[in-house]
């Protein structure tokens, strides 16, 4: 991110919008999209100016906050592959998958409306998920723990459905044992 055209953002200015992305995630899930922009500033603790700086529309928070989600699911792989067994890694990626799921789906439709208008909220995100479950596959694959005859895509394909089923709260404990009826389908047996 950048203060101006060339230059980084401070510290304390990139902590104030990692503040906001974060309020804005809590805030439109529990409150909905048309949440005013103030109440989103409020939970973040900084002033509206601040949050107008960053984001001056509600469409480019929007878009930050799906592209910021979807950079947190993908940049958890190192850090879970490095604390777990790479099994019990997939196995936690894929609860925050359906996380990621379930924030994108509170903000479709203002996600839909950004594309009707030429932007393009999603950009790499296919490619950036794909590559993370490759990481975690690859991992499982060189552990003997996984089969090696379902690839990422494949894999992709059922996360999605499962999300498309199952996402939201309500649902969560369904999506669960789905993931773990997935999970179980590509595990090794001695």
């Amino acid at each position: 991110m950048t203060d101006g055209p060339n230059r980084p953002l401070r510290a304390d200015a990139r902590r104030n919008r990692e503040k906001i992305l974060t309020a804005a995630v809590r805030v439109f899930t529990t409150q909905g999209l048309d949440t005013q922009m103030e109440r989103i500033a409020k939970e973040a603790g900084v002033g509206s100016a601040t949050l107008y700086r960053n984001f001056p529309t509600r469409e480019a928070l929007v878009e930050a906050v799906y592209r910021n989600e979807l950079a947190h699911l993908c940049e958890a792989v190192p850090a879970l592959l490095a604390q777990q067994s790479p099994v019990e890694a997939l196995r936690a990626w894929t609860r925050l998958f359906l996380d990621y799921v379930t924030a994108k789906y509170g903000m479709i439709d203002a996600l839909r409306a950004i594309a009707s208008t030429g932007g393009n909220p999603y950009g790499r995100s296919r490619e950036m998920i794909l590559a993370a479950i490759a990481s975690l596959m690859d991992a499982c694959a060189a552990a003997g723990t996984i089969r090696t005859d379902i690839g990422p895509a494949d894999v992709a394909a059922a996360l999605e459905g499962i999300a498309l089923t199952s996402a939201g709260a309500e649902h969560r404990q369904q999506a669960e044992r789905l993931l773990d009826l997935l999970l179980d389908g590509l595990t090794v047996r001695p």
